[in-house]
Formats: structure tokens, sequence, C-alpha cells
């Protein structure tokens, strides 16, 4: 099995100098949709999508490339932020998530207020993912033990998300113990690749890393984070 990640294209955060939520692609973040068709992506069964507008702009011009729709899945979102921010200041939003880097580990679990925590976000994430590989038949072998997983063979998904999901399906994909700062240790560029493919293991299959942060499909000069 193979399961591929892509982050969504450059969003507009702050038209105006206002904190928009849910933000459409900049026409640059367009552009690097766009760059994804030139990428060789061979077969693939299943196209999943996060519900947000960053993420459904970025699969628009890749679905029909691919001869196919992209199915929507609201576990995919990003975590979610304080409705009360729409339209705040950016700059007070950038100060926000600067002082959240100095809070403790706990705090950091518990997320910024109003917001949804990093620990609600990491459950929705997960048991998401399980349940939606488990529909093409990937099922964990011991869902309270080691990260082994019944592998249904050649099936190849790709998900278009967001840098945070992304994160965490990958940690989790990998067996690591999750932190509420999995942006930090899995950190890539708008419309990075990522690809994990399964690997028999004890009888059963294991999830290995074969590229991340791949953004080949762009120039140097397109890329951003």
């Amino acid at each position: 099995m193979e399961v591929v990640l892509v982050r969504h294209g450059q969003p507009e955060w702050g038209p105006g100098g206002r904190l928009s939520i849910d933000p459409e692609l900049t026409p640059h973040g367009r552009l690097q949709a766009g760059r994804l068709c030139q990428r060789r992506w061979g077969a693939v069964d299943h196209l999943w999508v996060s519900p947000l507008t960053r993420a459904r702009q970025t699969v628009e011009p890749l679905a029909p490339h691919l001869g196919m729709e992209a199915e929507t899945r609201e576990w995919m979102a990003e975590i979610g932020p304080a409705p009360e921010w729409e339209g705040s200041p950016i700059d007070e939003i950038e100060a926000l998530f600067a002082r959240d880097g100095r809070h403790t580990v706990e705090e950091m679990w518990d997320g910024l207020p109003g917001a949804e925590s990093f620990r609600d976000f990491h459950v929705r994430v997960v048991d998401g993912l399980e349940a939606a590989l488990a529909e093409v038949g990937a099922r964990r072998v011991d869902p309270a033990g080691a990260h082994l997983w019944h592998d249904p063979g050649e099936v190849r998904v790709v998900l278009v998300a967001h840098g945070g999901t992304n994160a965490v399906v990958l940690g989790h994909l990998l067996g690591l113990d999750p932190t509420p700062w999995e942006w930090e240790r899995f950190d890539s560029a708008h419309t990075a690749v990522a690809t994990l493919t399964t690997r028999p293991i004890a009888r059963a299959a294991a999830f290995g890393m074969i590229g991340f942060g791949d953004i080949t499909h762009l120039d140097p000069d397109m890329v951003t984070r």
C-alpha cells in the first residue's frame, strides 16, 4: 500500500491585514497547485481532500488530471481556530502563536484559548485516518500494540490536506509518539509531497517513508512555506 500526502498551496491568510480562518489560495498558490499536475502520479485508487477551502482549491486541477473526483473527508481539516479570530489583525494572531512556543508541553496540548486543543485534534485525525484506511482494507493488527497493519496490497491513496494534519498522519503511520509540535517535526513547503509505503514485517506490514518534502514540481522561486 502507498499513502501520498500533499500539503495545500499558499493561502491568503491576511487579506487586508485581517485574518481569514478559512482562506482561499493566493494567485501564487493556484500556480503551485497547477504544478502538481506535472508530477508523474501513476495509478491512484483514492483521492481524499480536507473540507477547507485551501485544500479543495489545491485539488481542483489535480482531480481531473487524474481522471477522478476527490472525496471530502471532514477529519482531514487542519486544527480548528477560534471562530472569534476571524477578521482579527494578522499581527495580533502572529504574536499569539509566537507566545505559544513558550508554553509548557501540557499547555501546548491544551491549545490556544477558544481553539481546538491539540489533544482533540490528534484524536480526530488518528481516528478518522484509521477508519478511512480500514475502508480500503488496511487495519491495525493490534490497535493497542505495535504499529503493524494488515496490508491491502496494491492500493494507492492520495491525501490533500494541511501541514498539521499531514504531520499527525505521518507520525501515526510511522509509529512515533505524538507531540503537540508535530508541525515542527514534519515541516514542509506548500504543495510538498510525502510518500509512505508498506513493508512486510512480522507477518504483517509496517509503513516506511520513501519521500518527504518533495517539491520537484516547483521552480525554486515558487517555493513558499
